[in-house]
């Protein structure tokens, strides 16, 4: 079939493709908040009249879509392989844009 799915966010929404894992989420929510902590908001420079720049950078980070091959009319995944969102600020309406491109 040749067909790509793409799942595409806003700004601090991320979408990203990994084994369905309770500790692995864990680890990437520490290993997130290490990397860009939300507190103390006044260090980043964003921050005025808001507080969501660590949301910014740790969509950044992750990515905000995903590419998936369809094979035979199905997602084409490994066996463990999930398509996950993150949402690090949810103060806003999300929504989810899904293309279609191929033959």
């Amino acid at each position: 079939m040749g067909h790509t799915s793409q799942l595409e966010g806003i700004p601090q929404l991320l979408s990203f493709i990994n084994d369905n894992e309770t500790g692995l989420h864990h680890d990437f929510e520490v290993w997130l908040e290490k990397l860009a902590p939300h507190e103390p908001v006044k260090q980043y420079r964003h921050n005025v009249g808001e507080d969501n720049a660590d949301a910014h950078l740790k969509r950044q980070v992750m990515g905000r879509e995903v590419v998936v091959a369809v094979t035979e009319g199905k997602l084409d995944f490994g066996p463990w392989e999930q398509i996950f969102y993150g949402e690090f600020d949810s103060r806003r309406k999300k929504r989810v844009l899904v293309k279609i491109i191929g033959e």
